[in-house]
C-alpha cells in the first residue's frame, strides 16, 4: 500500500473515495457549481492537491454513470496528474448531450482518480524496430 498525501486547499472540499473496497478510482467530488449547455466544456475544480509518490502517476478519468445517463465526460481523458504537480486538481468536464444542459453542483462526483505506477524509461535510438504481429497496421485493424 502507497500514502497519498493530500491537502484541502478549501474548506468544502469534498475528501476522494471509493464507492466500493475494491474500486480502483476514487471519487473526485466539484467544489464549485458549472452549468455546461449542450457540447460546452468547463474546468472544475475539485479544492484538493496531491502529492503522487514518486514513481506513480495520477489519472482523471470519466465517471461511467455520468456519461451514459448524461453524457458527461472528461475532455483529456484521462488526465494526467504527475508525481510533481502539487496544484489544484482540476477536471476539464464536457457536456456531449446535444440537446440537455447538464448542471455540476458542488459536492457531486464528477470524476475518478487512479494512482498506478509509472516505470523508469531509458529511450534506445534505433535504427530499425522489431518485428512484431501488428506492424504499422493502426486504428481499426483488428476488426474483422
Amino acid at each position: 500500500m502507497i500514502e497519498l498525501p493530500i491537502r484541502r486547499l478549501r474548506e468544502d472540499a469534498v475528501l476522494p473515495e471509493r464507492a466500493y473496497a475494491a474500486d480502483a478510482g476514487l471519487d473526485l467530488a466539484a467544489c464549485e457549481r458549472h452549468e455546461l449547455a449542450p457540447g460546452e466544456r468547463a474546468i472544475v475544480g475539485t479544492g484538493l492537491a496531491v502529492a503522487i509518490p514518486e514513481g506513480y502517476a495520477g489519472f482523471v478519468q470519466p465517471r461511467s454513470g455520468l456519461a451514459a445517463r448524461h453524457g458527461l465526460s472528461v475532455v483529456n481523458a484521462p488526465g494526467l496528474i504527475d508525481a510533481g504537480y502539487r496544484g489544484e486538481i482540476r477536471v476539464v468536464l464536457l457536456n456531449t448531450d446535444l440537446r440537455e444542459p447538464f448542471v455540476v453542483d458542488p459536492g457531486m462526483r464528477i470524476a475518478q482518480l487512479v494512482v498506478l505506477p509509472v516505470p523508469e524509461l531509458e529511450l534506445a535510438e534505433v535504427e530499425e524496430l522489431p518485428e512484431s504481429e501488428r506492424g504499422v497496421r493502426g486504428f481499426g485493424s483488428s476488426q474483422a
